[in-house]
């Protein structure tokens, strides 16, 4: 079994907390049960090159995405996990990426371009998987940002042979917003292969069409925490699909029979 895990933050690159620790852990729990893993995550400008020896890929950098008609440079990093023996891989670009922040400015107040940014992250990572021409059997995605890779796998690389019979799965966590991505997210959202009809969802696009999407188009879901939001929750129940509940303590051997189930 090959997994790829695409992950909004990450431990120790960033501060700690469930996802960040989660991200962290599981990965490295799933290679040791014998299991091929890579694990990307997005370069934010906080995350301390030199502290934590990234450096570019030059044989996997250098392609251009094209987001709202303008050309923006593909930088892949990586750093590596010593005491786990496992690689980071990261996505990079500086219109994107350089400021200090993460997700919110100094004021707590979401990014106007986080849109732009999560289409370049999920875009950007299955390009460099197809680059690395390794063919991952689970995609397991963690956090909001990360949202629109299950559209692109089913969607704009359903053809594709290294993702044709690959499994979405998506942990859902307390992570809701208020208020809204630019009004022209699904618009942006489209490329070769994605309808306007597969995104209609995003009319109003917000936290909970964005998960409603992430839900059309996974395979399974892991629910994370108590608290998620209630239009979330209610239509989850509406989709004729599995669902399983992070345990703290058993978390890796409950998500492998998870991914083995997906895979039968």
């Amino acid at each position: 079994m090959k997994v790829l895990y695409i992950v909004q933050e990450i431990s120790p690159y960033l501060p700690e907390t469930e996802m960040s620790t989660i991200c962290r852990y599981l990965p490295q729990g799933i290679q040791e049960q014998g299991k091929e893993i890579r694990t990307f995550t997005p370069k934010f400008g906080c995350i301390s090159e030199r502290r934590n020896q990234l450096h570019e890929v030059i044989r996997l950098s250098g392609m251009n995405l094209i987001i709202s008609d303008t050309d923006h440079p593909l930088i892949i990093k990586v750093a590596s996990i010593q005491s786990a023996r496992m690689q980071i891989y990261f996505i990079d670009n500086d219109d994107y990426f350089s400021r200090k922040q993460t997700l919110c400015d100094d004021s707590n107040e979401y990014f106007a371009d986080n849109d732009e940014r999560a289409i370049f992250f999920a875009r950007g990572v299955l390009e460099t998987v197809r680059k690395l021409r390794w063919q991952p059997n689970i995609v397991h995605c963690h956090g909001w940002f990360t949202g629109l890779v299950p559209l692109y796998v089913k969607k704009a690389f359903r053809e594709d042979p290294l993702f044709s019979k690959a499994k979405v799965v998506y942990s859902i966590y307390d992570d809701a917003f208020t208020g809204s991505f630019n009004p022209d997210f699904k618009n942006k959202a489209l490329t070769d292969g994605v309808t306007k009809k597969d995104i209609a969802v995003l009319e109003k696009p917000d936290y909970v069409a964005l998960n409603k999407l992430i839900i059309n188009f996974s395979d399974g879901f892991v629910i994370v925490g108590e608290n998620l939001h209630p239009e979330v929750e209610e239509y989850l129940k509406t989709v004729n699909k599995p669902v399983i509940q992070h345990n703290p303590e058993t978390y890796v051997q409950d998500y492998e029979i998870f991914y083995n189930t997906l895979l039968s």
